[in-house]
C-alpha cells in the first residue's frame, strides 16, 4: 500500500481525477441553481482540467515539481468560468506547495491541499460559503488537523474525500438558492469528483475516460482527456484555419476582396455593406490573410479557429462543438499596427449582438458567454492582438469575469476589466465611453453606468423547480432579472411583459429589446409595439441580437 506519493503516482492521480471529472460532466452541469439551459459548471471544469493535462503531456519526466508546474500553467490558461478559475487556483496552490519535493508523505500532501484552498480563497474578492470554496477549505482543514491520526496514505485520503463529500452535502445549508433548488453546489461536486478520481489512482485503480480506449503508457497522452477516433486521425483537412474578419474600408468592394481572397484557401464567403466587408475563409496562412486585408483598412473583429485541433479534440460532444480556442494568437500580428489610446474586447453570442458591438468600436468580439465561457488564454490572445495604451475587457457574463481578471493579472499591458454581467450592461458602458478623457475616468463612468442599467433575460426551463416562490415546469418560459426569477409560463410574450413591468419605474425612459435567433422579426416587432402602447412614457427600441437559447435580452434605463 502506498505510504508516499512519487512523481509517477502524482501524475496518475491527476489523470484519474480529470477523467472522473469528465465522466461526471453532464451530472455537474445539471446542478445549476437556475433552471436555465446554460448550466455549464461541469463543462467549464472539464475544459480547464483538459488544458492542464494538455500541458502535462509536454512533461516527460516524473518530477513532482515539473508536473505541478505544468498542471498549474495549463489550468491557468485554460480556465473557463468561475468554477474553472477557482479550480485552476486550487491546482496552482497545490503546485506551489510541492515545489522542490521528490515525494509526498501524508504531512506534505495535507499541506498541499491546504495551499490549494488558501490560494483559491485569495483569488476571490468576495468568497461565498456554500460553494466549491467551502468544500476545498473544510476538506483541507480536516486534512491538516488529522495528519497524526493516520500512517497510511490511502486511509488518510479516503477520510479527506469523505469529509469533502460531507462538506458538499452541507452546501444547501449555507446557500438558500441551493436549498430552494434542491441541489448541492455544482463546483463543489466537480471538486469531489476530481478528488474521488485521485483516490482511485492512489489505490492503483486509475479511472479511465468513459468510451476511451485504455492507454497503457505511464505518461498521459492527449487521448486520455478525449478519445480520437480512427476517422478523426485519418481525416486530411487541406486548409486548417477557419479565418473570419470584418474590414472597414472605402477603398475596396466585396467583389474585389473576394477575388483577392480566392488565392488563400476555400470555403470563401464575402459580404459587404456600407463600407464594411465581412470575410470567411479556410486557409493555412491566416496571418497572411489578415495582413492582406489590412492594406485596405482597419479590421473591426477577427476570429481564427484551428479546425484540425477541433476535429481531433473530442472532449466536447458533437452538440457542443463551440471553438475551444475562440481567438488564436498569430505570431507578431495585431489588429491595429499603429498604437492607439484605447482598445476593447468583449464577449457575446449572436451575429446581431456582434455587429452592435463592432459598430460601438470593439476591436475583438470573442464568441462565447452563456453557453461557452471563454478561457483565460482566449483573453490573453485577444489582448496580444491589440496595440493600445489601455485595453478594456467587457465580459458581459458574471461567469466570465474571473477569467478576464486572470488574464489582466498575467498580461503586462494596461488592462481594465469592466464587471459587466450581461449584454445590456456591456452596450450601456460602451455608449458612455468618452475617447477624450483618461482611462481611469472612463472606468469610473462605466461603473456608474452599471448602476443605472436594469437587465432581464427570457429563456426556458430545463428542469422542474420552485424558486423565489414560483413553480417552474421543464419547458416553461422563464424571466429573470439579476439573480431573481420573476415569471414563469407558457407564453414568451406574457412572461416578457411581466419582466418588463417589474423592471420599469417612474424614472425609466428607455426599454430596449434584443431578440434571439428563435424569435421571428415580425413577432418581435409586434411585441415591441404592444409594449410601446402599454407603457407610453418610455421609448421602446428593438434590435436583432441573434443569441441562442434566450428569446429576449431586456434593458431598462
Amino acid at each position: 500500500m502506498n505510504q508516499k506519493i512519487n512523481g509517477k503516482l502524482f501524475r496518475e492521480m491527476f489523470i484519474s481525477g480529470a477523467n472522473n471529472l469528465q465522466n461526471n460532466k453532464d451530472l455537474i452541469d445539471k446542478l445549476n441553481v437556475f433552471p436555465v439551459p446554460d448550466g455549464d459548471t461541469g463543462t467549464n471544469m472539464s475544459l480547464t482540467i483538459a488544458s492542464a493535462l494538455k500541458e502535462l503531456n509536454k512533461v516527460n519526466e516524473d518530477s513532482i515539481e515539473e508536473i505541478g508546474k505544468a498542471l498549474s500553467k495549463g489550468s491557468l490558461m485554460g480556465a473557463r468560468g468561475n468554477s474553472g478559475v477557482i479550480l485552476s487556483q486550487i491546482i496552482r496552490g497545490i503546485a506551489k506547495s510541492v515545489e522542490g519535493k521528490n515525494e509526498l508523505d501524508i504531512n506534505l500532501f495535507a499541506k498541499a491541499l491546504k495551499s490549494g484552498s488558501d490560494t483559491a480563497y485569495k483569488a476571490v474578492i468576495k468568497p461565498i460559503e456554500g460553494t466549491v470554496l467551502t468544500v476545498v477549505r473544510e476538506s483541507s482543514e480536516f486534512a491538516v488537523k488529522n495528519i497524526k491520526k493516520y500512517n497510511n496514505m490511502v486511509t488518510f485520503f479516503e477520510a479527506v474525500v469523505e469529509e469533502a463529500n460531507a462538506s458538499l452535502e452541507r452546501t444547501p445549508d449555507l446557500l438558500k438558492n441551493l436549498r430552494d433548488a434542491g441541489v448541492v453546489d455544482s463546483g463543489g461536486k466537480g471538486l469531489v469528483c476530481m478528488y474521488e478520481g485521485m483516490l482511485s489512482a492512489l489505490k492503483g485503480e486509475r479511472i479511465e475516460l468513459i468510451g476511451a480506449a485504455n492507454v497503457k503508457d505511464d505518461k498521459v497522452k492527449s487521448e486520455n482527456i478525449g478519445t480520437k477516433s480512427e476517422s478523426a486521425k485519418d481525416v486530411d483537412i487541406e486548409f486548417g484555419y477557419c479565418t473570419e474578419f470584418i474590414l472597414e474600408s472605402e477603398s475596396i468592394d466585396s467583389d474585389s476582396m473576394r477575388d483577392i481572397m480566392l488565392k488563400y484557401g476555400d470555403s470563401l464567403v464575402v459580404v459587404g455593406y456600407d463600407g464594411v466587408i465581412k470575410v470567411h475563409v479556410h486557409t493555412n496562412n491566416p496571418g497572411n490573410v489578415l495582413q492582406e486585408a489590412l492594406k485596405y483598412g482597419p479590421l473591426l473583429t477577427i476570429k481564427i479557429e484551428n479546425m484540425r485541433v477541433q476535429h481531433e479534440n473530442q472532449i466536447i460532444p458533437d452538440d457542443e462543438k463551440e471553438e475551444i480556442s475562440q481567438v488564436s494568437k498569430e505570431e507578431g500580428f495585431v489588429v491595429n499596427e499603429e498604437k492607439k489610446k484605447y482598445g476593447f474586447i468583449t464577449t457575446t453570442m449572436g451575429s446581431g449582438l456582434s455587429e452592435i458591438f463592432e459598430k460601438l468600436g470593439v476591436d475583438i468580439v470573442i464568441e462565447g458567454g452563456q453557453t461557452m465561457n471563454p478561457s483565460t488564454e482566449d483573453f490573453m490572445n485577444a489582448i496580444n492582438m491589440i496595440n493600445a495604451d489601455n485595453i478594456f475587457i467587457l465580459p458581459n457574463n458574471g461567469n466570465v469575469i474571473m477569467a478576464a481578471n486572470q488574464a489582466r493579472e498575467i498580461s503586462e499591458k494596461n488592462i481594465y476589466v469592466v464587471p459587466t454581467k450581461n449584454i445590456p450592461q456591456g452596450i450601456g458602458c460602451l455608449v458612455s465611453f468618452d475617447p477624450e478623457t483618461d482611462a481611469d475616468t472612463n472606468m469610473e463612468s462605466f461603473i456608474d453606468a452599471l448602476e443605472n442599467i436594469k437587465s432581464g433575460e427570457i429563456t426556458y426551463a430545463v428542469r422542474d423547480t420552485i424558486m423565489d416562490g414560483i413553480e417552474v415546469k421543464e419547458g416553461d418560459v422563464i424571466g429573470i432579472t439579476g439573480k431573481k426569477l420573476i415569471s414563469s409560463g407558457k407564453s414568451v410574450n406574457d412572461v416578457t411583459k411581466k419582466v418588463i413591468e417589474d423592471m420599469i419605474d417612474e424614472d425609466s425612459d428607455i426599454v430596449t429589446l434584443y431578440y434571439g435567433e428563435n424569435v421571428e422579426e415580425d413577432t418581435a416587432r409586434a411585441f415591441a409595439e404592444l409594449i410601446q402602447d402599454e407603457f407610453e412614457d418610455v421609448d421602446v427600441e428593438l434590435y436583432y441580437g441573434g443569441q441562442p437559447l434566450y428569446y429576449y435580452f431586456i434593458s431598462v434605463e
